[in-house]
């Protein structure tokens, strides 16, 4: 099938704006007829649900959280792009469009990118109206820093705490229409089922994670907004209940999942310590502004102390191989780098897998208290975790798991495939492409969430009957018997292995066949292991405890069943696109001196896969992608 993205045509400048007015409207006396689901509550999903609400909907929100402002969106550490241009440096909001689409790596929709880029300046107008304390330069105006894949600063901050700042910003606005009423909170709820009447989206079913109770909610629309999917490495930067389940879930009922093999390795965290060790932490690449990434030049070298290896025997590598942007490269660019010479056996610290972000030039430039004011809570966490002064010697880094490009596939008015399913932020696949730029996260959550969704949804709302179908339907008891049976299913298993242990033993597989470099015989080892792993959890699973009671165990298993599911479509998908374009880096597709080599005349387009069965070849749908704005071109930050 050929998939309508429902792009508008004409000026790309205006086509933003021509939609909005040519999208249908509901009238603010209709609104408060309709109900309208929102799962998730981070920075898309309570920026829509505080949106909706305060155009008067209906508003349900959902959160596995105890409260709906530890979402992980509040891990977001360096800020927030937006096309301002206030250090005057030559951007645009159509810079800012050029740089996300080549970012991506030409695998995005304009129209959606413009879009975004537009929206960018009203995000920072919200924030501040709501009280986020971006960092001020000396004379009171707004600072900005600069990020990788961009030539100019144009990354608003607060501290390296932006997405907790931001979280606040909206968690304010959403607990406002708490208050009022329009909004209400459901807490410790995990939607583990889509219900689908007639083909459309038309409630959930959750389990209360306190009582095991199987609980169902209706809804004229559902909006996912639960973000991405990277545990399925097991070892991410994600907090630990981050999982693939809501979305998954949606995919089962006919939601084609979108270029799943697009996931992100992120530069700057700090390295793996231990076999056992449950989850990495990130550094901000922010850091990269002042910090300067390098490793001996000499394997000899690699055991002596930082401080006792002479300048002219470093190699500022990233300084090296791409000079027009240096320590700022993007993210894929600057992870595939670092495991080069760590490949190269010129890696630092245990187990040789390191490199060092080195501040000491910029002390010397600026002084250890302005760094200090930069990036003090980051110096900070790093000597928690590491006993190690930044200040003093260089921090060690290394690429881990961080985020996923690929999503359920959305047109432009952020709908599925099925109707009335809408899906918002690192959910879905649209504006990222093969590879997301720094600081652009934050910026597509709140987009979708403030300014997107709010029109949209209207539009589809305008076509259907309020409250048309309830819980009392058919399907809501089928889906509730359908969920409870798969958890008695995990709990009757009784065998010897934990939840942990079969992700752990996942995560292998897909880090060392799915990760930063993949080659056919890697995909191919990883399809034949998955199914393995996920016979083994069927049989050998032990979850101790029972479903009426608050059961992490349970909670993790039943994540994992989906990640087993998801990995073999994610590898299938890398398996199938034979190119190599941001995070999906094939090592049969590189040019001579190692950089990513795109095949456009064969995969310019989505890959948009509908999910048959486990172990069943899913079905592959496309959306070709069309680049009228920006001519397709090598991605080159040389």
């Amino acid at each position: 099938m050929i998939l309508d993205g429902k792009c508008p045509t004409g000026p790309i400048e205006t086509s933003w704006d021509r939609h909005r007015f040519e999208t249908k409207l509901v009238n603010p006396a209709n609104k408060r007829k309709f109900k309208i689901l929102c799962v998730g509550t981070g920075l898309a999903g309570g920026a829509a649900a505080a949106s909706l609400g305060e155009l008067g909907y209906q508003v349900e929100a959902f959160c596995y959280q105890d409260s709906a402002r530890r979402a992980h969106s509040i891990a977001a550490q360096g800020g927030i792009n937006a096309a301002k241009n206030y250090p005057n440096d030559g951007d645009s909001i159509y810079r800012l469009f050029y740089d996300t689409i080549k970012g991506g790596d030409f695998r995005a929709r304009e129209a959606d990118v413009w879009r975004l880029a537009q929206v960018s300046n009203n995000i920072i107008d919200q924030c501040v109206a709501q009280g986020v304390p971006f960092a001020r330069d000396y004379a009171g105006y707004l600072d900005n820093r600069s990020f990788g894949g961009a030539q100019v600063s144009r990354t608003f901050y607060a501290r390296g705490q932006t997405g907790q700042q931001l979280l606040l910003g909206a968690y304010s606005a959403l607990s406002r229409q708490v208050k009022a009423g329009t909004v209400k909170l459901y807490e410790r709820r995990e939607m583990l089922d889509l219900v689908v009447v007639d083909g459309v989206a038309r409630g959930i079913t959750c389990r209360n994670m306190v009582t095991g109770e199987i609980e169902s909610y209706w809804g004229d629309a559902v909006i996912l907004a639960t973000g991405g999917y990277v545990n399925v490495f097991y070892l991410s930067t994600n907090a630990m209940g981050c999982s693939v389940t809501a979305a998954w879930k949606a995919a089962k009922k006919g939601a084609y999942m979108a270029n799943p093999c697009y996931t992100q390795i992120h530069p700057t965290c700090i390295p793996q310590h231990g076999e056992h060790q449950s989850k990495l932490t990130l550094m901000s690449e922010s850091l990269r502004n002042d910090g300067r990434c390098w490793v001996p030049k000499k394997v000899d070298d690699c055991e002596k102390a930082p401080g006792d290896i002479p300048e002219e025997d470093r190699d500022y590598y990233l300084e090296r191989k791409y000079p027009s942007f240096g320590n700022l490269a993007p993210r894929d660019i600057a992870s595939r780098a670092a495991k080069e010479q760590c490949d190269d056996n010129r890696g630092v610290g245990p187990g040789k897998r390191g490199v060092y972000l080195d501040y000491q030039s910029a002390i010397e430039r600026v002084g250890e208290d302005t760094i200090r004011e930069r990036y003090g809570n980051l110096f900070e966490m790093y000597e928690k975790i590491t006993a190690e002064n930044a200040y003093q010697q260089p921090m060690r880094i290394y690429p881990a798991p961080h985020y996923s490009m690929g999503g359920l596939w959305v047109d432009y008015n952020c709908m599925s495939n099925v109707p009335g399913l809408f899906v918002l932020g690192e959910a879905n696949f649209s504006v990222h492409g093969a590879n997301r730029l720094g600081a652009s996260a934050l910026m597509q959550g709140l987009a979708d969430g403030y300014f997107v969704i709010p029109y949209t949804i209207a539009g589809y709302l305008a076509t259907v009957k309020p409250g048309e179908i309830k819980d009392d339907h058919a399907e809501f008891k089928k889906s509730a018997e359908d969920v409870k049976a798969q958890i008695d299913q995990l709990l009757s298993i009784d065998g010897n292995k934990t939840p942990s242990e079969l992700h752990r033993e996942l995560g292998k597989v897909m880090w060392e066949d799915v990760g930063m470099a993949r080659s056919k015989e890697s995909l191919e080892h990883a399809l034949q292991r998955i199914p393995e792993i996920r016979d083994d959890f069927w049989n050998n699973l032990k979850v101790v405890g029972s479903n009426e009671e608050y059961n992490q165990e349970l909670e993790n298993a039943g994540r994992l069943a989906d990640f087993l599911e998801f990995a073999e479509v994610l590898a299938k998908d890398a398996l199938h696109r034979e190119e190599s374009c941001g995070g999906h880096f094939r090592t049969e597709h590189q040019t001579e001196d190692g950089e990513a080599m795109r095949n456009d005349e064969d995969y310019c387009y989505v890959a948009a896969w509908e999910f048959k069965g486990a172990g069943v070849e899913p079905e592959l749908h496309k959306e070709p992608l069309k680049f009228e704005n920006v001519k397709l071109a090598v991605r080159s930050y040389k």
